[in-house]
């Protein structure tokens, strides 16, 4: 490197970037490979392809590689642009302005020179890794690739823990909501089977009052028309004592049905229970009407 007029300590300096960026570079063709590769393992499985098939592959593979190879320049001149930052700030440190020559870039004798001396170098670690005893991976230098991998790894084992944590915190979740809606479906069921059994009950107790003042009345008018010997003021006091007991079934009904609405007037079955109360009343009104016409008739 005393071509390029550098010093030792400047000459290590630039050999710990150039490898630097090789191993970047080498990075970069193995995923361009891994590219290539699994174009070959997801669609190379069949022995003809179409023009169409062949031209949609070679499109999706120009479009893959061109994005790795662009993410690769771009990140270059960024790292570029990062070395040059580092350079000036030290600079600014003695006042000092220094100045860049963007023809030399681009000067091909130079440029040349910078790849025989890698490939020098390049060779030379080859052979003292070979020939080293105990092989192993050692950083390049303490700033070098391996500082950065490191740190990147670290880096994504973080954040794969915070996203195990998440994951872990949702599926938590997720399993009380299922508990919590497990545990209102049952309450709902409950309730309904509840308010199922009081309303059947209710309903079986009335139908049952109902039904034995019915038969006992039927009961009355039969045994009233077969005893011919009973007189008129008999029949008359059956029928009052008949009356009595609808009065008192009625008031009876009456009363269970403001228990009905104290018990379900927060519910659902509110107001089909009212409506069934309600036939019930036009039941015995039907019932009374049948009573007085039959007085009338006597």
């Amino acid at each position: 490197m005393a071509e390029f007029g550098f010093n030792e300590h400047h000459q290590n300096e630039v050999i710990s970037y150039m490898r630097f960026a090789r191993s970047k570079r080498v990075l970069r063709l193995k995923t361009i490979d891994t590219c290539f590769e699994e174009l070959k393992d997801s669609r190379l499985v069949e022995e003809t392809f179409t023009v169409d098939e062949v031209r949609e592959m070679l499109e999706g593979l120009q479009a893959v590689v061109g994005g790795e190879v662009e993410t690769e320049l771009i990140n270059t001149a960024h790292t570029n642009v990062l070395l040059l930052r580092q350079l000036f700030s030290q600079a600014d440190k003695f006042f000092l302005r220094l100045q860049t020559d963007i023809s030399e870039l681009e000067n091909r004798e130079l440029l040349e020179k910078v790849a025989e001396f890698e490939k020098t170098d390049f060779k030379t670690t080859k052979q003292v890794n070979q020939e080293s005893s105990k092989p192993r991976l050692v950083p390049l230098n303490e700033g070098g690739v391996s500082e950065l991998l490191n740190k990147e790894i670290t880096r994504l084992q973080e954040e794969n823990e915070k996203l195990k944590s998440r994951l872990r915190n949702l599926e938590s979740q997720a399993m009380n909501v299922l508990d919590e809606k497990t545990r209102a479906e049952r309450a709902l069921k409950d309730l309904q089977k509840v308010q199922g059994d009081q309303q059947g009950a209710t309903r079986e107790q009335d139908l049952s009052s109902l039904e034995s003042t019915v038969a006992a009345l039927k009961e009355d008018y039969e045994r009233t028309l077969n005893v011919n010997a009973a007189s008129q003021k008999d029949l008359q006091q059956n029928l009052v004592s008949a009356k009595h007991d609808l009065l008192r079934v009625q008031e009876q009904l009456a009363m269970a049905e403001k228990e009905l609405d104290k018990k379900f007037q927060q519910t659902a079955a509110y107001r089909n229970m009212k409506e069934i109360l309600t036939k019930k009343n036009e039941q015995i009104k039907e019932i009374r009407k049948r009573l007085q016409r039959y007085e009338s008739d006597e």
